[in-house]
C-alpha cells in the first residue's frame, strides 16, 4: 500500500474489497464515527484496558449517538496489530467481527487508532 494512506483509507479499501466479494456496497466514512471510534481508542491506551465497554459504562452505541450519528450499527476492536493489513487479517479471522464487516446492511464506517498499543476501533453505522 502506498505510504501516503492513512489508517482509516487503508482500512476502509480492505473492508471495502473484502465486502465487495460478498456482494455487498461499499461503506463511506462517517466523521462522527471517526470521532467515537478515535475516542474509544484514545480512552483505551490511556487507562490501559480492553473493552467494547468503556470504563465509564458506555457501550459503542452510546459513543456513537453522542458523536452525532444517530443509527450506530456495530463495533470491531482490536490490539497490537501494528499495520492495517494485520488487524484487518485478525478481523476476518473471527467470526463476530467477520459478520459486521460483511454485513450489508451497514452503510457508513470510521476508524480510531491509537499507536501506544496499537488500539484499534472500527465502528460500523446504518
Amino acid at each position: 500500500m502506498p505510504g501516503n494512506k492513512t489508517p482509516e483509507q487503508a482500512v476502509l479499501e480492505l473492508v471495502n474489497d473484502a465486502r465487495a466479494a460478498k456482494g455487498c456496497k461499499a461503506l463511506v466514512i462517517d466523521d462522527r464515527i471517526t470521532t467515537a471510534a478515535q475516542g474509544h481508542s484514545t480512552d483505551m491506551a490511556t487507562q490501559n484496558y480492553f473493552s467494547h465497554v468503556s470504563k465509564d459504562g458506555r457501550t459503542f452505541d452510546q459513543r456513537m449517538r453522542e458523536a452525532g450519528y444517530p443509527k450506530p450499527g456495530g463495533e470491531n476492536i482490536a490490539m497490537g496489530y501494528a499495520t492495517p493489513q494485520a488487524v484487518m487479517d485478525g478481523w476476518m479471522g473471527s467470526k463476530g467481527h467477520r459478520e459486521n464487516i460483511e454485513n450489508c446492511e451497514f452503510t457508513t464506517m470510521g476508524l480510531g487508532l491509537d499507536t501506544r498499543g496499537n488500539y484499534w476501533t472500527q465502528n460500523f453505522g446504518y
